[in-house]
């Protein structure tokens, strides 16, 4: 009977420890239901990853196979069912896994001590159908994985799978430990941002002379910010009762799309000056705008695909990988139009004589400047590192923390280029203007 090394392919296998770090430091939902129909097609892969739960005392894993087929390319390979199957292993043994698998000889997963067995493949036949499940009594955070310690032989297999806590011994609560709280928190959202929406169109309508395109642009970008968070709700308290999320997911994605171009075209042109300190765009400046729009409707289609397939797909790391390049791209790109109208603010204060009207210009344009990098860095890196910080039963502090920066960053845009009456233009005498003229001429603390 012919065995395979699997030391050799986990430890020389670099795909294989990039899955393992995406999936633990993303912060995409790998998929929005916990009741999953997974397709498995001529895969030879030594370990698969399904998905997370985070379990509390009573939690639950079943699974289901059917239309199973092995295949292998090798004549002599012979194959041994008990070296594949299903296991359950805790996100902080991860390590000691791929530790086992560098420094112990024909190393097999489902051997180690570190993992909790669900069944192993040996009363599974070609074309039957199979069940298993278990109890998970010590609460702590999972990963459900498929290990096949022949990868010569690929696998082709349905599976369908259901993880859920129980509440109350007979309620099942389909959303892990740390995402319970979410569909209230969503909820809050979506009532703060319905309220913001309804206070911006009251805004916009008391001061419709001096309201500009812009800030039609901003009253859509709210509208389906709330859109998207009422959505979000839905979605997770479906999922939390039924395992699914009964359509609610499709509208969160189409509302995300829609928030996602307004987000960075508001962003964009507010950094332009469009419509605030000029009726119209450059070339380079429409460019730009021309380059970010495709990129986000790539990046939602990349993010749907990762939220509804989940590891187990073949492509799932590279769609993650597309996923993060376009984000950074799009991150960078909306830098470029504020730096151009900073420096073209700060030649114009040069010759036309208007020295404290472009001072107060060009520091509601340096902060602007500083609160997207701050925006943009607190929810790509500091989120991130708080959900790998928190405990699992935690988890929504993370969203909290999300969502909570891109309120305040609404805030701040919102509040800074609202449509006002008021031109504190038109209230600058001599001695402001020349004291604004100094401070241009001594001041470098403009200079990007």
């Amino acid at each position: 009977m012919g065995h395979f090394n699997f030391h050799i392919t986990l430890h020389h296998d670099p795909t294989l420890k990039l899955i393992y770090t995406f999936f633990i430091i993303s912060s995409i939902p790998f998929s929005l239901s916990e009741i999953k129909n997974t397709r498995i097609i001529d895969d030879s892969r030594p370990m698969i990853l399904f998905e997370r739960f985070g379990f509390v005392q009573d939690g639950h894993v079943s699974i289901s196979i059917n239309h199973v087929a092995w295949k292998s390319h090798h004549p002599n390979a012979q194959l041994d069912p008990s070296s594949m199957g299903f296991f359950l292993v805790r996100e902080t043994s991860f390590p000691r896994i791929l530790n086992e698998s560098e420094y112990t000889t024909s190393f097999c997963l489902l051997t180690s001590h570190y993992i909790k067995l669900i069944f192993k493949f040996d009363n599974v036949r070609i074309g039957s159908t199979y069940n298993g499940s278990t109890v998970v009594d010590d609460p702590d955070e999972y990963s459900l994985v498929f290990g096949n310690c022949q990868p010569e032989f690929q696998v082709t297999m349905d599976v369908h799978t259901e993880m859920y806590n129980v509440q109350d011994g007979r309620i099942k609560d389909f959303l892990p430990a740390g995402q319970t709280l979410l569909p209230k928190l969503y909820f809050f959202f979506f009532v703060i941002y319905t309220s913001f929406f309804c206070i911006w169109v009251f805004i916009c309508i008391k001061q419709r002379i001096t309201m500009n395109k812009i800030h039609l642009v901003m009253c859509a970008l709210l509208f389906f910010k709330a859109l998207k968070m009422i959505c979000a709700s839905e979605d997770k308290l479906f999922v939390r009762r039924t395992g699914t999320p009964h359509g609610w997911d499709v509208a969160f994605y189409v509302f995300g799309f829609f928030k996602g171009i307004m987000l960075f075209t508001v962003i964009i042109l507010i950094g332009t000056g469009w419509s605030i300190l000029k009726p119209y765009l450059q070339e380079r400046e429409k460019n730009v705008l021309i380059t970010v729009i495709p990129l986000q409707v790539l990046e939602n289609i990349a993010y749907a695909v990762i939220g509804e397939t989940g590891p187990a797909t073949k492509d799932w790391m590279a769609w993650n990988q597309i996923f993060l390049f376009v984000d950074i791209v799009c991150c960078c790109a909306v830098f470029f139009p504020i730096v151009w109208s900073i420096r073209s603010l700060r030649e114009a204060s040069k010759t036309d004589g208007k020295a404290a009207r472009n001072l107060e210009k060009l520091t509601l344009f340096k902060q602007f400047y500083i609160v997207v990098v701050g925006y943009l860095y607190f929810t790509r890196v500091v989120v991130l590192a708080l959900g790998i910080v928190v405990s699992y039963r935690f988890e929504w502090v993370m969203n909290a923390a999300g969502e909570g920066a891109s309120l305040a960053f609404y805030l701040f845009i919102f509040y800074n280029f609202q449509p006002t009456e008021k031109n504190p233009y038109l209230e600058i005498d001599d001695e402001d203007e020349v004291t604004a003229s100094h401070m241009l001429e001594d001041d470098d603390s403009f200079e990007l």
